[in-house]
């Protein structure tokens, strides 16, 4: 398994798993998982990009999780478990292994979960005091109880690794390597923070004290506020970064390369009183960035980072970024709103990058471009001097030319679709993440003509 940027200039596409057809009914780790890198490999692509891998809350946001170590159960693809003998299914050798190597994360999520399902799917703050501060009497006796419901939980999570290495081994035998998400900040309401409530900002009903978000800035005057719990560094830096080894390491074994989300909080975080109701009235707040991946290089090697440093980035974050040897982002949809200067532009990118045309969080190509003023879409097509060719490709061909080592494509603008099939909208929280697309959107065509681009391109 390659754990380095590409060598050579390379491509892929941005998909999550359950955007893959018929979702609800078939998972996202089975037939139409293993079809999809059969297209991947048709087009000359080499890398296939999804968001992160974990049970999600009622909202379906993949940023917004129950636990950075485990996958999502749901996803398992049923005709697959339904094809496997019995033996595979109660393999209670194999399981057992699966428990010690995953002793980390696994018990307690497993814990976590079942308490959860208790206790009606409430936030673990309002479970009962025994059960929230972790008594250990209280949990043993949870244990006892329920340990039927903790088998199965532990159980899925066994599934869902078995049926992912299987699904990452056929994706390695076609020559494509699959890069994860890995989100900065973890969920309230998470098996990480329960946990391990001592390595976060909380108050002794366990609530936090500030919580994580950005400032306000030109797409918003009121800023963003996430409302993740933020981390207790030096209490991290005590157990000598114990549980980010732990997650990084557990990411590594599942991806061949993995996009850090807001790398910008990593020298530093926007840290906005829990009592605010907007992210306004917060303050910067340094983190130990350089000693955390210092600390990651000696344990792990090498570290395969795509670093995220979108918004407004300091020359320290370009420091730590470029002193870790991280290719940075490069989003064609943001090129267009200033000068010659604007670091988006083709002509500013640089080969330790990576070039998208657009984000999971951004309108599709089409969408975005059909959204412009008539002003707008004539300095972008004259920028690509392609104005008789329909979007998005102008924009596609822009990619696969630029020096960024790696060009990476939304599935939507591969398949030339507007702003209703967009994945999400920031800001909201109805009707995201539910994006799927079929078979029959792509043309027999498309993955030979996709294929000569990548010839082209020298990707």
């Amino acid at each position: 398994m390659s754990l380095s940027p590409p060598k050579t200039r390379a491509s892929g596409v941005l998909l999550h798993p359950t955007s893959l057809p018929d979702f609800s009914t078939l998972g996202a780790l089975g037939s139409n998982a293993y079809q999809f890198i059969d297209f991947l490999n048709q087009c000359g692509f080499s890398y296939w990009q999804v968001l992160p891998m974990g049970p999600t809350h009622d909202d379906g946001s993949p940023y917004n999780s129950l636990s950075a170590f485990a996958g999502n159960p749901h996803w398992l693809g049923k005709q697959w478990l339904a094809e496997q003998p019995d033996a595979q299914i109660e393999n209670y050798a194999a399981l057992s292994e699966f428990r010690e190597q995953h002793y980390y994360w696994l018990d307690d999520f497993a814990l976590f979960t079942a308490i959860k399902q208790q206790q009606n799917g409430q936030h673990w703050i309002h479970w009962p005091d025994a059960l929230r501060v972790r008594q250990p009497s209280a949990l043993e006796a949870f244990r006892d109880e329920h340990q039927t419901a903790i088998n199965a939980i532990i159980q899925g999570q066994y599934h869902f690794s078995t049926q992912w290495t299987l699904l990452k081994q056929y994706a390695a035998a076609n020559h494509i390597k699959i890069i994860g998400d890995l989100p900065i900040f973890v969920a309230h309401d998470s098996a990480d923070v329960w946990s391990h409530q001592h390595l976060y900002k909380l108050d002794s009903k366990g609530q936090p004290t500030v919580v994580a978000g950005v400032p306000p800035d030109y797409f918003s005057k009121t800023g963003q506020r996430w409302g993740n719990p933020l981390y207790q560094w030096d209490a991290l830096k005590d157990q000598h970064y114990e549980w980010w080894i732990k997650r990084l390491e557990h990411s590594l074994s599942q991806f061949d390369w993995i996009r850090i989300d807001h790398f910008r909080g990593f020298d530093a975080c926007w840290e906005i009183p829990a009592a605010e109701a907007t992210a306004v009235n917060g303050e910067w707040v340094t983190s130990p960035g350089e000693d955390l991946f210092e600390r990651l290089t000696k344990q792990l090697g090498s570290l395969p980072l795509i670093a995220e440093d979108l918004g407004i980035i300091t020359p320290e974050v370009e420091q730590l970024r470029d002193n870790f040897n991280l290719p940075g982002m490069r989003i064609l949809q943001f090129a267009h709103d200033s000068d010659g200067l604007n670091p988006y532009l083709p002509h500013n990118h640089i080969p330790n990058s990576v070039v998208y045309t657009g984000t999971h969080d951004n309108d599709t190509t089409l969408g975005w471009y059909l959204a412009l003023s008539n002003e707008q879409k004539r300095r972008v097509l004259n920028y690509y001097a392609w104005p008789q060719e329909s979007m998005p490709w102008p924009m596609i061909k822009c990619a696969l030319s630029s020096v960024a080592k790696l060009a990476i494509i939304p599935m939507q603008d591969i398949l030339a679709l507007d702003g209703k099939h967009r994945m999400n909208t920031p800001g909201t929280t109805q009707g995201n993440w539910l994006w799927q697309f079929t078979w029959d959107q792509i043309s027999k065509e498309l993955p030979a003509y996709i294929a000569s681009l990548n010839e082209v391109y020298n990707r």
